[in-house]
């Protein structure tokens, strides 16, 4: 272990923090059992006209639970959800783990070849969707090992009135998949706990067993499964209330936006609000004017977000007509927010903001700034959480602790690392070693302890909190018949931290156009991923071996931004 003095940051920490934390052997379960025991009565999901106690979020959970085990879902069974944030969502998720399963979320707006890529290599038997999702689905049946479909609706959401309003609207439009549910296979969500049992499964080995498999690049770019434990994603919702000093005597409500699927939002939006027993208004799809309508109507006190988020509200011609000054504290993560952001988002709310670290493969939460105001560094990702050791070691060998100052990759140790990969030793391998986490990213620490990230070792992309890959992206764009050569770079971006831009060179004789390569890119991608710049070239800069130079064009992007300031 690190000498105290290796941790500066301990002088940083307020009076209320403990220096070290044990690990949270519990079951994530434990979370909802507490809530529905000691808060009944209190709201635990408002959305729309429904409202959830935290007692009936408990009873449905396990009742969904119930239905998994009559549906054959057998303990360590992985799981998909593929919603967006919306009730079903909370209470598909409990019901998974309370089914003693191992959950798998996958973001809605997944394509083909990232589904069958997740899943197959899951091995998922069991998934829930939204009934807009079924026919991408339904196209890849045949290639998928799943055995049982629970499909729900926006209208399983709702309460009357509105979830009649919603199916008599429903019923006029033509482009609503048809499905046929058979309850044998393909269940719809009303009727699939129908008479079903409570179940809670009992986990005797919380260190040990997953709770979650989220799908990642990692530090290396290729996409693989983060293995995280009952114990590491309890473990983390405590470190970090443990900094942040919230309780669940303060009955919170969260705006929950960031999504479910993310394991950010996952573990910021979903799990620390039940440790709180806080109330969540689940976001299914970000429009700044609603968000503004929410905040004014229902007054959150914590509005966890990103950089985008917040510089799109501040966007908003007609800020000044909403009242944002319930919110009390923001966590920002994802990218980094700027000065300037930070300082107007300030001014507009009075809320704390308080900017953190995290990758998936810490649950995802590392470091954070103190919320003592005096203590915030501008730019910096703050400090470790309680139980986290951090270093910064040499680039090359990554063995060598760097003394502050001085840059290097940032190497993590604490109870919400993962346990690895999803049967991926040899990268679990790389990712470990000697008890420590290698993010990949290029960090430098100060004198005081406080982290600052300077670069990220690899060639990942942050567009609007999402990562991608440049390397699938390439991979997309090489795929379509008229392309020679192509690859892509994230561009800085005031709005979304970065986008992506692709260069490509067309075979000969051929004539293409951006509108022709975003529509090939829609087809094969995520939304997120799709390239929003593009520029048509002769030829692309290589080296000597062939290799194309990725950092050149970066290199050009930033020398032209240099060139119009």
């Amino acid at each position: 272990m690190a000498t105290e003095d290796a941790r500066p940051w301990f002088n940083f920490y307020e009076d209320f923090v403990p220096r070290t934390l044990a690990i949270e052997a519990k079951p994530i379960t434990t979370m909802l059992d507490n809530a529905a025991r000691d808060w009944p009565g209190r709201a635990a999901i408002i959305f729309q006209n429904t409202r959830i106690t935290y007692k009936n979020l408990l009873e449905r959970a396990e009742r969904f639970a119930g239905a998994l085990k009559r549906a054959g879902v057998e303990c360590s069974d992985r799981v998909v959800i593929m919603l967006p944030n919306m009730p079903q969502t909370v209470i598909a998720f409990w019901g998974a783990v309370k089914a003693g399963a191992t959950v798998v979320m996958m973001n809605p707006l997944y394509m083909e070849k990232e589904i069958l890529n997740n899943i197959q290599d899951c091995g998922a038997k069991h998934i829930i969707l939204l009934d807009i999702l079924w026919p991408r689905i339904a196209a890849l049946r045949g290639q998928l090992p799943l055995k049982n479909f629970i499909v729900t609706t926006a209208e399983d959401a709702l309460s009357f009135p509105l979830n009649w309003l919603y199916r008599l609207k429903q019923a006029r439009r033509k482009d609503v998949p048809s499905i046929a549910y058979d309850n044998q296979h393909i269940f719809a969500w009303k009727t699939f706990c129908k008479k079903a049992e409570r179940y809670s499964e009992r986990i005797a080995d919380p260190i040990g067993t997953p709770a979650i498999i989220q799908y990642t690049g990692g530090t290396t770019g290729a996409p693989k499964g983060v293995v995280l434990t009952h114990a590491n994603l309890y473990t983390n919702t405590r470190q970090v209330l443990a900094i942040i000093n919230e309780t669940a005597r303060t009955h919170h409500t969260f705006l929950s936006i960031m999504p479910f699927f993310h394991v950010y939002g996952l573990t910021i939006c979903l799990m620390i609000p039940v440790e709180l027993a806080a109330t969540v208004l689940p976001v299914p799809r970000y429009v700044p004017q609603d968000v503004l309508r929410m905040i004014t109507r229902h007054k959150p006190s914590i509005f966890p977000g990103a950089p985008a988020v917040y510089t799109s509200l501040l966007q908003q011609k007609n800020l000044e007509h909403f009242d944002l000054k319930s919110v009390k504290i923001c966590v920002s993560g994802s990218a980094p927010l700027s000065k300037d952001i930070f300082r107007r988002f300030q001014e507009t709310t009075g809320a704390e903001i308080l900017e953190g670290y995290g990758l998936t493969e810490a649950s995802p939460i590392t470091h954070i700034n103190p919320r003592e105001t005096l203590s915030q560094r501008a730019g910096s990702i703050g400090i470790p959480l309680p139980g986290t050791d951090a270093r910064i070691v040499d680039m090359d060998g990554g063995a060598l602790p760097l003394p502050p100052g001085k840059v290097g990759e940032l190497v993590i140790k604490g109870p919400q690392v993962m346990n690895g990969y999803w049967r991926r030793e040899d990268e679990t391998a790389s990712a470990l070693r000697n008890g420590w986490l290698y993010t990949g990213d290029l960090a430098v620490m100060n004198e005081d302890g406080f982290f600052y990230i300077v670069d990220r070792k690899k060639d990942m992309v942050i567009v609007g909190g999402y990562n991608v890959y440049p390397r699938e992206v390439d991979e997309a764009l090489l795929e379509h018949p008229d392309v020679q050569e192509a690859v892509s770079v994230g561009i800085q971006d005031k709005l979304r931290g970065e986008v992506l831009k692709a260069y490509i060179v067309p075979k000969s004789g051929k004539k293409l156009d951006k509108a022709g390569i975003v529509s090939w890119c829609k087809k094969k991608l995520a939304p997120y991923k799709v390239p929003r710049l593009v520029e048509f070239r002769e030829e692309l800069p290589k080296t000597i071996v062939g290799k194309v130079l990725r950092r050149a064009l970066k290199n050009e992007e930033e020398n032209k931004g240099k060139g119009d300031t």
